[in-house]
């Protein structure tokens, strides 16, 4: 299996998620985890470039939001 690889773009009030595969299994993941029924209300991860996100990405917070 391919290393997953997610870049994060932003411009012009618009975010651009491009990711491989792998990548989006990862995103995927941790949005399941935010779903997660014994998450309180406020729960966030942070995904940062160099880090969790390739370099050059704008960084990432996930965010459940029981009140939308």
């Amino acid at each position: 299996m391919d290393e997953p690889r997610i870049k994060v773009q932003s411009s012009k009030g618009e975010a651009l998620i491009t990711a491989n595969a792998e990548g989006l299994r990862a995103l995927a993941a941790r949005l399941l985890e935010l779903a997660d029924p014994d998450l309180r209300n406020g729960y966030h991860l942070h995904l940062d470039a160099n880090v969790d996100l390739e370099a050059g990405s704008a960084d990432l917070v996930l965010e459940r939001d029981d009140a939308l």
